[in-house]
């Protein structure tokens, strides 16, 4: 891998703003996106263009192995204007430079590398930063049918690979009042306001009721955002909180969802309206376990420092695969920190080492090794095996082509029934009930 050839790609996607709710943005992001992964894919992608949401999808052959990632950022459009493009004693920085443009480029260096691509598939959505609303059909499809799922979401601390995540719920409690002067006859309204304030001290109940904590395997229950009233004169007739939920397994997700569906109103003559519900589930300890494994291994043959798991309260779209019943593995992409921060960093003398672990594991399930699934039922035939030379994987530092990609042509199309255009508009896609995502 050449670290000078990762860096100019890096500055290109950096230099291309991807607002996740800018959907022109995040077109022209990837356009981008799309030429990098031509000249180094040697095909084309699909591009899929889903209630607006540019996505793009490399498909060689029938799918084993899904490299997945994300284009779209949380920085609106000029932030580069504060916080610009630099690359200083050995640190990139930019706006999504961590989360996750380095976490790409990597991707598609050590695809890249690879001596097939048989087998192999590639996706980046456009709206993962929003709670994937149009892409997570996508996404479960095509994990439903791979042996493995590698996602190049930013690392943890010190480059951990994040090995469990805890299941999202978003839910949006809305208040419905009746207004009136606040001055000359406030006894004729119904208070919104009011009623919101003892709604907000029932969702904290049932956090207590749970448990609540960030702390791991723990479930935790968090209004945040609240809103009520028109005018300072007037009262309120209609409020809102937003209300943030993380669960460690699935069971305390259907306990918490059942405990907000059962609030009840205090205050006579209003009504309540529960919005949103389960949004991600956990990804499981015993979705990652034999891929980290693997990855352990892999790392030792390849020389690099011992790997690290952690559990991580934050959300991605390999909550998705492994919920699909694909085997997972998550926090494969950049090394550093900073995410959705302004001192949001890259380590870049990782890129290099990290792409080549992406790319033997990928060469290492593509080739038939076990990974086991979070079932127990192995997706794979044999054992660990032998990893064989992990080190000579090829070098995308000449013509950025890796091994007989050139040879595939355009990437396949007859996955989803696109046609032979390889684009398409539908109305389809969910939305998310906060349209709010987590990639911490």
């Amino acid at each position: 891998m050449n670290l000078d050839a990762m860096l100019a790609d890096l500055e290109d996607l950096v230099l291309c703003e991807s607002y996740s709710s800018d959907h022109d943005a995040v077109a022209r992001s990837a356009r981008v996106v799309a030429a990098q992964g031509r000249r180094l894919l040697g095909a084309d992608p699909e591009i899929l263009v889903i209630d607006g949401v540019t996505h793009l999808l490399w498909s060689f052959g029938a799918p084993r192995v899904l490299l997945l990632g994300h284009h779209d950022t949380v920085w609106p459009v000029g932030t580069l204007r504060e916080h610009p493009w630099s690359v200083t004693d050995g640190v990139a920085r930019g706006p999504g430079v961590f989360d996750m443009k380095a976490g790409l480029v990597q991707l598609f260096h050590a695809a890249a590398s690879l001596p097939s691509a048989d087998g192999l598939s590639v996706l980046v959505v456009g709206d993962e930063e929003l709670g994937s609303p149009t892409s997570r059909p996508l996404i479960e499809s095509i994990a439903a049918r791979c042996a493995a799922a590698f996602v190049l979401e930013a690392s943890a601390d010190g480059g951990a690979l994040k090995t469990a995540r805890k299941g999202i719920s978003r839910y949006e409690l809305i208040v419905h009042g009746r207004a009136a002067h606040a001055g000359l006859e406030p006894e004729l309204g119904a208070n919104a306001a009011v009623e919101l304030a003892h709604q907000v001290l029932a969702v904290a109940a049932i956090g207590d009721q749970v448990g609540s904590s960030s702390r791991a395997g723990a479930t935790s229950v968090t209004p945040t955002m609240l809103s009520a009233g028109t005018s300072t004169n007037t009262v309120p007739a209609r409020a809102r909180v937003a209300v943030d939920v993380r669960v460690p397994d699935q069971a305390a997700q259907r306990r918490v969802d059942e405990l907000m569906r059962a609030l009840t109103p205090r205050t006579p003559g209003v009504r309540l309206e529960l919005r949103g519900g389960p949004n991600r589930p956990p990804l499981d300890p015993a979705a990652s376990a034999r891929l980290f494994e693997v990855a352990v291994r892999t790392a030792r043959e390849l020389g690099m420092a011992p790997l690290r798991g952690v559990a991580v309260g934050g959300g991605s779209d390999g909550n998705f695969t492994a919920g699909a019943g694909c085997p997972t593995l998550d926090g494969l992409g950049a090394v550093g920190g900073g995410a959705h921060a302004a001192g949001e960093h890259v380590v870049v003398a990782e890129m290099p080492v990290r792409a080549r672990l992406v790319a033997a594991l990928t060469a290492y399930v593509l080739a038939g090794g076990a990974v086991g699934p979070p079932g127990g039922r192995d997706t794979t035939d044999g054992d660990l095996g032998d990893l064989g030379d992990l080190g000579d994987l090829g070098d995308t530092a000449d013509n950025g082509r890796g091994g007989t990609h050139a040879a595939h042509g355009r990437a396949g199309t007859g996955h989803f029934g696109l046609g032979e255009t390889g684009h398409v508009e539908t109305g389809r896609g969910k939305t998310g009930p906060l349209e709010a995502g987590d990639t911490a």
